[in-house]
């Protein structure tokens, strides 16, 4: 390979953001060393994993086409319903207000506190309150032909909305240490969150690419009305999209309750421009058809990296969001300078 076309092959390379994340950390690591010491390091590992939950599902819907906005509000009402669910032990002079108190809540806990099967059923229970909301999403873009930017934006608003309504905004304690055990534990190095990542992370790749349906929710993406006459049951595809990106975030719900120790209304609400961009910085095209696991995976590694280095730095709330913003926009601007001499590679 001549070094002068190097630097095209590195730009073109599937592999092109996790370069960028190393060569940003070995940057980093010159200014500030104390960023590789093994407590850093670990930080940013158990900040990955939800988040690349998140980033899965939301590649699944930019797949089709679609954008999720609701996930953030899915991982709080999902976190609260968790809560309501597991706690063994609540404060009546918090939770009096409550409309779930004396009905769901007492000074006891929550429906299942105390019974053995409590984690494994409360568990069960979010996971399905995930999927039945990304249902209900999928079901008004797919059914009612309504834009995916207002459906579940609308959904956003609602759903953060309740979860605080339901807990008088008051966060909900007392869980059991097996949940708690879900987003702290493990074994040796291994974390039992980055396990439960590893197996969403390789169920998603086999459904993409080794699956019919995979080859359906790309051709969506690229052209729904040319799809439908393939005969692809678009409407399906678009629901079990949503249905999947609503799984991840209640996924992504239970990793961040578990590790907070606690159902939290507020929960995610500083999240989704951290989805978004990972997604966007990862390659995937806003306008469908694009998008990998090991691409979710690379963009999340750099926007932690990123907000890692940020929240070191002592920067203002206000100052790390402009800067993230300003990467996303840079992301999306490498992406179409990508496509285009891609596509002028391809025509040559």
């Amino acid at each position: 390979m001549e070094l002068r076309h190097l630097p095209k092959k590195v730009i073109l390379s599937q592999h092109f953001v996790l370069y960028l994340s190393l060569t940003y950390f070995f940057i980093l690591w010159l200014f500030m060393p104390y960023i590789a010491n093994l407590r850093n390091l670990s930080n940013i590992a158990s900040n990955m994993w939800p988040l690349f939950a998140l980033v899965i599902g939301q590649m699944f819907v930019l797949i089709v086409g679609g954008i999720d906005l609701s996930q953030t509000s899915i991982m709080a009402v999902v976190s609260v319903l968790g809560g309501v669910l597991m706690s063994s032990q609540l404060d009546p002079a918090l939770f009096a207000k409550s409309p779930l108190w004396g009905l769901c809540l007492s000074a006891n806990g929550g429906v299942l506190s105390g019974a053995k099967i409590a984690v494994p059923l409360g568990l069960m229970i979010m996971l399905f309150c995930g999927l039945l909301i990304g249902f209900f999403n999928g079901l008004c873009v797919a059914k009612l032909k309504m834009p995916p930017f207002m459906v579940t934006l609308i959904s956003m608003m609602f759903y953060s909305g309740l979860a605080i309504f339901l807990t008088a905004s008051e966060n909900i304690t007392h869980l059991p240490a097996t949940f708690i055990a879900l987003g702290k534990g493990g074994f040796a190095f291994v974390t039992y969150a980055f396990l439960i990542v590893l197996i969403l992370a390789l169920v998603a790749h086999t459904i993409l690419h080794r699956t019919v349906l995979g080859h359906w929710f790309y051709a969506v993406g690229m052209n729904i009305k040319t799809s439908i006459i393939s005969g692809v049951p678009a409407n399906r595809v678009l629901i079990l999209a949503y249905m999947f990106s609503g799984f991840c975030a209640a996924t992504g719900s239970i990793l961040y309750s578990a590790r907070l120790e606690g159902g939290r209304p507020t929960l995610g609400q500083d999240v989704l421009l951290d989805i978004i961009g990972a997604a966007v910085i990862g390659g995937m095209s806003l306008f469908g058809g694009k998008g990998k696991v090991i691409w979710a995976f690379y963009g999340v590694l750099f926007f932690t990296l990123l907000a890692n280095s940020l929240n070191m730095m002592n920067l203002s709330f206000f100052t790390i969001n402009i800067v993230k913003g300003s990467v996303i926009l840079i992301a999306a601007f490498l992406d179409v300078v990508r496509t285009r001499i891609a596509a002028k590679e391809r025509g040559a």
